[in-house]
Order: structure tokens, then sequence, then C-alpha cells
């Protein structure tokens, strides 16, 4: 080893032990005859010292040192005259008696340091150098640590890990595919997966019983904060079990690993119907961090001869508990968020709770004290709070009250990034029906088995039929979903049927699968988590690009390596295209 020793490992308990050091140079301050360099490696910092009246040369030496270059250093541990209680190794320095430069460095084009000066768009063209901050290496440590927790909790519940192909079959259903041309066979493409979904369905099938998988996947899609095109999946699935089973596991599989990763407990994680997600919070993902629930009060705010209202089909409410203290200007920058086009609220009307218990409204020449009490009523407003109100029709209105709840949560700090509430959310819709298309599309996928009662509705009202599926949101962020899985032929031709393919089709698309079933497919049921969105939970952190090492930007490119990039005529030659 060059080392003896890493950049946060030494204490007072170190005094006077002979040690050499690597690592890169953060910074060099010189005052007079000494020179002090701060020496970083993934474990810490520790301050070196020169001193002319030990060794000049050396001094000469430390002081052609700058930032980011790469040394090894020998000396002996001391005691800081001005420690730094703020680092580890703040009590301690090292006295160097011996440098040597083991690689010299450019000026990077960013600091190195927590409070970076480079933009985003920088940093990820020069990512080598941005994963040398102590808030990306963290990050990055928070994964490899969750990473860790689940294999850990899954090889302990019996679960085995297999690898499913990455070179696959083009599927109509989902996102887009990237698609892979066949030098062997042209004019022939594969496709990457976007998940080992039928895979890990056949690994059931041939008796395997439990598997598992942290896999990358691929999917073509816009971009988000919260989308990469290449993506890292937890994906599992188990044989002979219901709907309480799996979610019984994972459950504890999450409460794992929060436990390991950073040390919180979870709580209780509730189980509510999708029905009752979408009227409560207007989301299937409801951040459960804060209250803020929905109230109906249509049936008590129409009649007053208030024309948005009374020709609104629903009135919907929210109660800001507190919060009457808003100023105006702070209302009607809360107003102008709804007004968005990305949210299309056509106005916010609100309603303050006064301490003395009055009401003061922005709709006072319609509604009178009488009428706003029951307001407050059924949003059990009390003194010092705020009620907001949304109408228009239910759908639309309950997506913006959503919009709104979660704008009002940041702003009133309820959305804490180390505050952590997860729930079960079921009872999905199975079948979504498209009007550009004019057919059903699965909410899912197409494996995703109806309930059993609602089976008798495949025929007469077949978008009635809930799924047994089951999605787990954390902080407002759907984390993982999943489904017990059609395994009878006839019910997975049927909802092949359903969605619109024909025979042929279903037999071009899945036919291997198809087959299987012939062959004493069981009962069973999986689920996959999103690991970069886990990961960006756990380290309170908005964007998955920040817990991925080396991610694309914003358009799908890597700006570090320029990529995607075009092929010679002669690789295009080769492929037939």
């Amino acid at each position: 080893m060059l080392r003896s020793h890493t950049c946060g490992e030494l204490r007072l308990s170190n005094i006077n032990d002979n040690v050499t050091l690597c690592g890169w140079v953060q910074k060099r301050r010189d005052f007079g005859s000494m020179s002090f360099v701060d020496l970083r490696d993934r474990y810490g910092i520790t301050q070196l010292s020169f001193n002319e009246d030990y060794d000049k040369t050396l001094v000469e030496s430390a002081r052609s040192l700058a930032r980011e270059f790469v040394i090894q250093i020998t000396g002996k541990v001391t005691e800081r005259s001005n420690k730094n209680l703020k680092i580890p190794t703040g009590e301690v320095e090292i006295v160097v008696d011996s440098l040597k430069i083991l690689n010299a460095s450019l000026t990077p084009p960013f600091t190195i340091e927590d409070d970076t000066d480079g933009g985003e768009e920088i940093r990820l063209k020069y990512r080598y150098l941005d994963l040398r901050r102590n808030p990306v290496q963290s990050k990055l440590l928070v994964r490899h640590a969750a990473n860790k927790a689940i294999r850990n909790f899954l090889n302990g519940e019996d679960f085995v890990e297999v690898e499913t192909p990455y070179l696959i079959k083009s599927t109509p259903e989902g996102a887009r595919d990237f698609v892979v041309p066949s030098r062997m066979n042209q004019n022939q493409f594969y496709a990457l997966p976007q998940s080992p979904q039928t895979f890990k369905q056949l690994l059931m099938v041939s008796g395997l019983d439990r598997y598992y998988q942290v896999v990358k996947c691929f999917r073509d899609e816009d971009f988000r904060a919260d989308r990469q095109p290449e993506f890292t999946q937890i994906d599992c699935e188990m044989t002979f079990v219901e709907r309480d089973d799996v979610l019984k596991i994972f459950e504890q599989m999450i409460r794992q690993l929060f436990h390991e990763s950073v040390n919180y407990d979870l709580g209780e994680i509730p189980v509510i119907t999708y029905a009752d997600a979408i009227e409560t919070y207007g989301s299937d993902k409801p951040d459960m961090r804060f209250g803020m629930t929905f109230n109906n009060i249509t049936s008590i705010a129409k009649g007053y001869n208030f024309g948005i209202f009374d020709n609104a089909e629903s009135i919907l409410s929210i109660c800001a508990k507190g919060a009457a203290s808003l100023t105006r200007k702070e209302i009607d920058a809360i107003t102008d968020y709804v007004k968005r086009p990305q949210i299309g609220a056509k106005g916010l009307i609100y309603c303050r709770v006064n301490e003395d218990g009055s009401f003061k409204s922005s709709v006072d020449k319609f509604f009178d004290q009488e009428a706003l009490a029951l307001w407050a009523e059924a949003n059990k407003a009390e003194p010092g709070d705020i009620i907001f109100v949304l109408s228009g029709d239910l759908s639309s209105t309950q997506k913006q009250l959503n919009e709104l709840r979660l704008h009002l949560g940041d702003k009133l700090n309820l959305r804490k990034t180390n505050e952590f509430k997860a729930c079960w959310v079921v009872d999905f819709p199975l079948l979504e029906w498209d009007e550009e298309t004019e057919r059903y599309h699965a909410m899912h996928h197409p494996f995703t088995s109806p309930i059993v009662e609602d089976l008798s509705l495949i025929e007469t009202d077949p978008g009635a039929i809930r799924a047994n599926a089951y999605d787990m949101a954390i902080n407002g962020m759907e984390v993982g979903g999943g489904s017990i899985r059609i395994h009878d032929k006839a019910l997975q031709q049927r909802m092949f049927d359903l969605l619109g393919f024909t025979t042929e089709e279903a037999k071009a698309q899945f036919g291997f699968l198809m087959n299987a079933f012939e062959y004493g497919a069981p009962p069973h049921g999986g689920i996959a988590f999103g690991f970069d969105r886990l990961c960006a939970i756990l380290t309170g952190t908005d964007s998955i690009r920040d817990v991925i090492a080396f991610p694309k930007n914003n358009m799908g490119r890597d700006v570090m390596i320029d990529a995607p990039s075009p092929i010679s005529d002669e690789q295009k030659k080769e492929l037939g295209l």
C-alpha cells in the first residue's frame, strides 16, 4: 500500500505516530516561514504542516503544490494548536518530513468543494471531478449502503438473484423502447428491456419460487428530474402468494432499508385504496408527511349566486393550519402558481379564520359569515387557519388542488427532507380508456390480474374492474409498484382482447408466455422498486441524477463522453442501415 492511513482516521490517540498519507490537495495556505496543506481523500481531510526551520527545501516543494495535485507524504502526527472541531481530524496535523508529487493537475474548471461554483452542465461534463466532492460522494455511499441492505434482506428471505437478458424483443405496450440493430439478422432489431417482467414470470413458471435482481432498465422517455433513459430497478417475484403476502415482506424490506441506510424508523405504513387516495389527496402517490386533506364543499357552497361555484361540477377545499398570516401578496403569488398552464386553475378562492372567530374571504360579496362558517366547519378550520377553494370538473379540480397542496407544503415547510412517510395504494383501475386511440390501455401492464370479485364485469363494464395491484409511495413519490399476475392462459388472452390485440398480434408478441402458461404456471406476484428514486429520497435530493455516478443531462445526453453520437458509414453498412 502507498499509504498507512487514510485522511479521515487520525486522532489524538495517534500523536507521535509516523504515518504515510496519499490524496488530493484541497487547498494551500502560506504564512511566512510556514505552509499548510489540506490533504483530501474519500475518508476526510488532514492538515499537513511544513516549516522552513525544519526543512526549507520541503517548504519550497510544498509551495509548488496547487489544487488537486495528487501527493504522498510521510510525517509525524502532532496536536494542532489551532484546532478545527468541525472535522473529525481537526485536533491533529502531520509535520511532514517527505513529500512526493504522484501527479500534477490542471486548474479544475470549478472548485472541488461542498459549495462549488460550477453549474450542473459543467459538472456533468467533468463528472469525474464532481465525484470528488463530499456531497456527491456521500450520496453514492448512501446508495451503496442501500444496495447492501436490500441484498442482505432478500438473500435472507431465500430470494435467488438471477440475471435476465438485456437484448430482448420490442413490445408495443408501455414507454418507447431503445432498439438495437442486429448485424447478423439485418433489418431486425433487439430492444433494451424496460423491465424484466416476462422473464421473471417465466422464472416463476420454472419453479424458482423467489427471484430478485438489481437490474438496469431502459425507457426512451421525455426527461424529468425523476427520470433517466437508463435506471436501476429492484425487481422481485414470488410464487404462491396473495397481495397481502407481497405487501408484508416488502414493507419489511423498506423498513430495513431505511433503518440500515439512514437510521430512520418509517413507523406505520397505511394501506389506502386508489379511490380514497384520489378523493383525499388528488393523487395516487400522496405525500403523507402533512395533512391538508381535501374536503368536498359542493353542497354547502352552491346556491349563493356565485356563478363560478354554481356552474361547477365540484367545489373542493383544503385548510392550511396556522397560515392565516399569509399576506395578500403571498396569496396572489399562490394564485398565480395554480393558474400556470401546467396546472390550469382559472382562479383561487380563500377564506381566513380570524383570531376572533370571524371570517374574511375573497368572496365576501356573495357569502356571509354564516355561509363561511359552514366552510370552516367542513374543513375543521380554527382561528389562525386559512381555507383555499378550487372548483370545476371533479377530475381536473382534484389534480389542481393536489398541486396546490404540495406547493403549500413546500411554502409552509411541511415537506422536510429528513422526514419520511410511506403508504401503500391498492385497488387501482385495471384499465384506462384512451380517447385518442379509442381503446383500453393497461394502467400497470397487460399481465396484471383483476381482483377476483370484479371478474364478472369483464364482459359488461371492463372500465370498472379493479386491478390486484399495489404501489408504494414515499414522500409523494412513487417508489415501487407491482401486482398479482395473471397465470391462466384464457384470462391472459381475454386481457389482450380488451387491450385491442388481435390473436395473431398477441401470439407474435407474447406467444412464449402464453405457451408457458399451459405447463402448470403457479399463482405468482411481485413488485419492482425504483432504486434511483429510493436513493434520491434517502439523500434528500430532488433529482435522481444526484445519486447516479454518471447520469445523462435533461436532454438524455452524456456530455462527458459526448453520447449519443453518430456512427461511421462502415458501421451503418454492416448493420444494413
